[in-house]
């Protein structure tokens, strides 16, 4: 069984069902699943290594008594526990040469770094701002979960909350939070989680390319490769990954957008917006809003959640209306 004995000693609920796990190897091939299986079952690898980065704050189990004991001495938790849940909604037109004209105007919902479970209330906190938005499709770009390992339940109920409150297309990638024994449950709510995969979104008969590729910060299993083969040439095509450190690659690949999320913005920031740390091995640039790289425009969302503590200062979460246009003349 893919199922080693060490990732069934360390998963502390029940695994999904033997079809299940089936369905997920003929998706992501018996190498993917066990690439992700193992890596999630590796606790020496949770602090240092693995990854892009070589320390993971989120996986160090003093850090959230560390940083709220500060915050409290500077007499600034409760204000950033009453930042971390005033969503801002922002909008953000691309541009693109080669955009079908039934699709201009077509708007993407860009939610990310969601951490559905870190408190009972931040899942009532996005209902709210999901109803005063329109758009076409809803898109999630990773971090469902609190925690980087161990039970996933809280999660999956939390999301199940919120997905009655989302339109009928709602696509996912993972992030480096979540397990991919999650897929199925997620899928099971009519949200397709893509995994190096591709789909295509149709409207008034022309075509366009969603794309999703598995975590490439902490389990490295992106395969831009597989992901854009489907892509028909000279058609728009849109990448969600869970972290912009795969820039340079995305843009050569051909993709013309990239929607990512994981920094947090730093979430918790200098006055000015200036994050202290973004996690991301990539040009702070490209942590947060929009950027371009060549010929590939991207979008880094700062998060709808926040990460190891529910604060926030200087960096207002937020949710993204993408609106797709002609390029100019």
């Amino acid at each position: 069984s893919v199922l080693s004995a060490d990732a069934a000693s360390t998963a502390t609920e029940a695994t999904p069902a033997a079809d299940e796990i089936e369905a997920l190897r003929a998706r992501v091939s018996e190498t993917h699943l066990r690439q992700r299986l193992g890596i999630e079952a590796e606790p020496e690898a949770r602090v240092f290594g693995q990854g892009l980065n070589f320390f993971h704050l989120e996986n160090w189990a003093s850090a959230p008594a560390l940083i709220r004991g500060a915050l409290r001495l500077a007499g600034l938790h409760r204000r950033g526990q009453r930042n971390a849940r005033a969503i801002e909604i922002r909008s953000n037109d691309i541009r693109l040469p080669r955009l079908p004209p039934a699709f201009e105007g077509f708007t993407i919902l860009h939610l990310s770094d969601p951490h559905l479970d870190l408190s009972h209330d931040i899942p009532r906190t996005l209902i709210e701002r999901l109803h005063e938005v329109d758009y076409d499709i809803a898109v999630f770009t990773g971090d469902f979960r609190a925690a980087t390992s161990g039970p996933y339940q809280d999660a999956l109920e939390s999301l199940e909350q919120v997905r009655p409150h989302l339109g009928e297309a709602v696509y996912a990638v993972l992030g480096n939070h979540d397990t991919i024994r999650m897929v199925p449950r997620m899928e099971a709510m009519g949200i397709r989680v893509l995994l190096n995969e591709t789909v295509v979104l149709e409207r008034g008969g022309e075509r366009v390319f969603l794309a999703g590729v598995d975590d490439p910060h902490y389990y490295r299993a992106d395969n831009l490769e597989k992901a854009y083969a489907p892509i028909e040439h000279g058609s728009v095509s849109i990448l969600m990954a869970h972290s912009p450190e795969i820039y340079k690659h995305a843009a050569h690949v051909g993709f013309d957008v990239m929607l990512c999320g994981h920094t947090h913005g730093g979430q918790i920031c200098l006055p000015g917006r200036i994050p202290l740390i973004v996690n991301a091995r990539c040009p702070r640039a490209l942590c947060a809003g929009a950027w371009r790289h060549h010929g590939l425009t991207g979008y880094t969302s700062v998060g709808s959640g926040a990460c190891v503590v529910d604060v926030r200062l200087n960096c207002p979460p937020e949710i993204t209306l993408h609106r797709l246009l002609p390029a100019t003349p």
